[in-house]
C-alpha cells in the first residue's frame, strides 16, 4: 500500500482512526483497479480552502472539498485532498448525519475524483453518490 497521509491546515482538526482510514481508502481504491503511490488529505478551515479555490480554480465560493490530481502513471493514484472542516460541520447538521459519515463521504468523494469520476453533470453526478454509498457501506470501523 502506498503513502495514504494527514495534514491539518489552519486548524486542529484530526481523523479518529487513521489505520482504518487508511486501509479503507487502499481498499476503495483497489477495487477499482488502481494502486496508491501517495494520497494526501488535508483538513483546514473555510478561509483557508476558499483562498485555494479563488487562487488556482478562480472561484470565489465556499466549498467542502478541492482535490488535485498529481498523478502521472496509469494505475497509480497521486493527489492532495484539501478537506475544509467547517463545511464537515455544517453539512453534517444540515443533511441530519453524522459528523463521521459526512467526512468520510466527502474523503472518498475525493478519492473518487483521483480515480477519474466526475460530478459535472446530473448523469455523473448520481454516478459518482452511487460509488460513494457502496464504498461507505464497506466501511467495517
Amino acid at each position: 500500500m502506498g503513502a495514504i497521509l494527514f495534514f491539518s491546515e489552519d486548524t486542529l482538526f484530526k481523523p479518529k482512526q487513521k489505520a482504518e482510514l487508511r486501509k479503507w481508502v487502499n481498499n476503495c481504491v483497489m477495487a477499482e483497479g488502481f494502486k496508491i503511490q501517495e494520497i494526501n488529505f488535508i483538513f483546514c478551515t473555510d478561509d483557508y480552502l476558499l483562498e485555494i479555490n479563488k487562487n488556482y480554480l478562480d472561484h470565489d465560493t465556499y466549498t467542502d472539498i478541492i482535490t488535485f490530481d498529481n498523478g502521472e502513471q496509469n494505475g497509480k493514484v497521486l493527489g492532495d485532498i484539501f478537506i475544509s472542516v467547517d463545511r464537515i460541520h455544517e453539512n453534517a447538521a444540515k443533511f441530519g448525519v453524522s459528523e463521521r459519515d459526512e467526512l468520510h463521504r466527502v474523503m472518498i468523494h475525493g478519492v473518487l475524483h483521483l480515480l477519474g469520476y466526475t460530478d459535472k453533470d446530473h448523469k455523473t453526478k448520481a454516478q459518482m453518490t452511487d460509488r460513494e454509498n457502496h464504498y461507505l457501506g464497506l466501511r467495517n470501523f
